[in-house]
């Protein structure tokens, strides 16, 4: 924006906070906003009740910038989901035809949290009479007070300065470290020594940490910290840059405070490399003493999860670095560095952690049969949990193999809850706990995990996505839109986002959508079967049998390569009303230990079979009750 507005303003449930950049619901609850969305709100929040045209906007918000008018229009669509208004409402933005758009709500703006407020914006009761004239002093004065300390208590919960104290932890943010000598790049490290610190800090509950699926994207040499930091959502950020010698490695390092941009505390180290264990620690410790939290040993929960051995480090960073690309050949190639970690050092917790996460990722992102990868995921998990019992990693795995292999329900639920029980702070785990309760139908308490997740990690492409699924099969097709629509903003080609909406669109009758961000999904993922079956199960719906079955032999031609895709093609069976065939594919998916059929009690695509005594001896063979 052209220049900073400050101050903070009330409308509605809601508080903004120009001076932190932060957006509260109810004076407790942050609401999640891009830095544009964040800029176009506090304009039109600070200009209420007049009309701002939509060249004045495009200034404002995008002043060295030149966008199109949609990107506008976007921004004002995303902006109203995020105030939780609906189609056709205009309970806070009101679009101008051939002009702009104008705040309605009413807004009352002050300085500061102490300061008195004024009333700004069409007033509630507007109508003209003097009528009760003499005791509307005593009523703003009584508003105010009650807005000042409802504002006050917000900014109390939201904030910790020096010498303070708060039951919400602050936000920390741990960027990829950068090169000093940008020609001697090794993102594979850049990328570690982050990681394992946001592991360090992440296991606090005084603080919370965005892990390294959100940040990764912010690893540009020439990033701006505080941009990131506004976009990540945070308090701080930790921005450090890095050079490695032979043996020798620097690390500079700066907190940064996101609200002003002054720098909280900063370092230079200089080690040999076999000494990098200990400069992580000293990080660890300087941070913890600037923002006056505490760390925990690890987010891990583990007292000692960490290798002494540089060589064993340096292969499981490697290890890291590839399989977090989700891809299965790179993935592949994480698990083989993390085998060189374990090779390196067999009592190395961490390393068959990840390899045990990298397995159990392969079935669902790669068509890789179960019976292949999840029992190498299930055994290097429990190897690492009798090297490290409190591995909260390890946990989660087992949480999900518990429910994709297993279909052990309630073992599952158990090994989701003893992860969260030593690490509240891991998404990954809350992610897994809600889709294992979207399956067994429990909507209302998915939907809670997910929004906890995605309060942990708010620009996880994986989140937003499997937050739509959420609302999806908990019948708020609206909300999983929207879900999907913030997805979108920050990464339009990620596939899985894609096959969400195509199955929405399927939902709601929309076939020709659905086929189209199918074929997105297929493009995007390299080709994974759920995209061919979606486009399938559509092209079936919509009367076009041929090219349904068209997608029957590419399915089928993906399974004679060794991939698993028997629920995928049974759903495009079913769609064409082939209910022996349907049932047939299903029945070998349960013994392939398919891991899509976690689905089959909530997919209302199979509501036609659910009276078949053949349907019904499925889902008891998969424990459902």
């Amino acid at each position: 924006m052209n220049a900073p507005l400050n101050g903070i303003y009330k409308f509605g449930e809601f508080t903004l906070d120009g001076n932190k950049r932060l957006l509260l619901q109810g004076n407790s609850v942050p609401v999640a906003l891009t830095p544009k969305v964040f800029d176009l709100l506090l304009y039109l929040v600070d200009h209420a009740g007049t009309v701002v045209g939509k060249d004045e906007l495009l200034s404002a918000v995008w002043p060295d910038t030149i966008v199109e008018e949609n990107n506008l229009s976007q921004n004002i669509s995303i902006l109203r989901r995020a105030l939780g208004e609906k189609r056709g409402e205009h309970q806070f933005i009101a679009t101008i035809p051939g002009s702009g758009y104008k705040f309605v709500a009413e807004v009352i703006r002050s300085e500061s949290a102490t300061q008195p407020r004024e009333a700004i914006g069409p007033k509630t009761n507007s109508d003209a009479s003097t009528r009760g004239s003499r005791n509307r002093p005593i009523l703003i004065g009584l508003a105010a007070a009650v807005l000042i300390l409802a504002t006050a208590t917000g900014y109390f919960l939201f904030s910790r300065r020096a010498g303070g104290e708060s039951s919400t932890p602050r936000t920390l943010a741990v960027l990829p470290f950068k090169p000093i000598v940008a020609e001697n790049r090794d993102e594979a490290l850049e990328m570690g020594i982050a990681d394992t610190l946001i592991a360090k800090m992440g296991a606090s509950r005084d603080i919370l940490v965005r892990p390294l699926a959100s940040v990764r994207r912010f690893g540009e040499l020439d990033q701006d910290p505080q941009a990131a930091g506004r976009a990540l959502g945070v308090d701080s950020v930790l921005d450090g840059s890095i050079q490695r010698a032979g043996e020798n490695i620097r690390v500079n390092v700066r907190l940064i405070d996101v609200a002003n941009g002054a720098a909280l505390w900063s370092g230079i180290f200089d080690e040999r490399f076999t000494n990098i264990f200990a400069v992580q620690d000293q990080i660890a410790g300087k941070v913890a003493d600037a923002l006056k939290v505490r760390f925990a040993a690890d987010r891990t929960g583990s007292a000692n999860p960490q290798t002494r051995n540089p060589e064993a480090y340096r292969l499981y960073l490697q290890g890291r670095y590839f399989s977090q690309k989700i891809t299965p050949p790179e993935v592949r190639r994480g698990i083989e560095f993390f085998q060189q970690a374990i090779d390196s050092d067999p009592t190395y917790a961490l390393a068959y952690a990840g390899m045990a996460d990298a397995y159990r990722s392969l079935p669902i992102n790669g068509d890789i049969p179960s019976g292949e990868a999840m029992p190498k995921a299930r055994a290097a998990a429990e190897q690492a949990l009798r090297i490290d019992p409190g591995l909260s990693d390890a946990h989660s795995v087992l949480g999900w193999v518990g429910f994709w292999f297993d279909q052990d329900w309630a073992g599952s639920e158990n090994e989701f809850r003893i992860s969260l029980e030593l690490n509240p702070n891991t998404p990954d785990a809350r992610r897994g706990y809600s889709v294992l309760l979207t399956c067994l139908g429990r909507h209302d308490e998915a939907i809670a995990q997910m929004r906890k997740a995605r309060e942990i990690d708010p620009l996880s492409l994986i989140t937003n996505a499997l937050e739509g699924q959420a609302f999806l099969y908990a019948g708020e097709y609206d909300l999983a839109i929207g879900s999907l629509d913030k997805l979108f903003e920050i990464d339009p080609n990620f596939w899985v986002g894609h096959i969400q909406l195509s199955r929405i669109c399927i939902q709601q009758g929309n076939f020709d959508a659905a086929i189209a961000e199918a074929e997105k999904a297929r493009q995007f993922s390299g080709g994974n079967s759920e995209s061919i079956s979606l486009a399938g199960f559509a092209e079936a719906k919509a009367g076009r049998p041929e090219k349904a079955l068209d997608a029957v032999n590419a399915l089928k031609a993906m399974q004679a390569k060794g991939l698993i895709t028997y629920y995928n093609t049974a759903m495009v069976y079913n769609g064409l009303g082939k209910s022996d065939e349907a049932l047939d594919l299903l029945n070998r998916a349960v013994e392939a230990h398919d891991v899509r059929l976690i689905l089959l009690k909530v997919d209302h695509r199979w509501d036609n079979l659910r009276s078949d005594p053949r349907f019904a001896e499925i889902m008891n063979r998969l424990n459902f009750e």
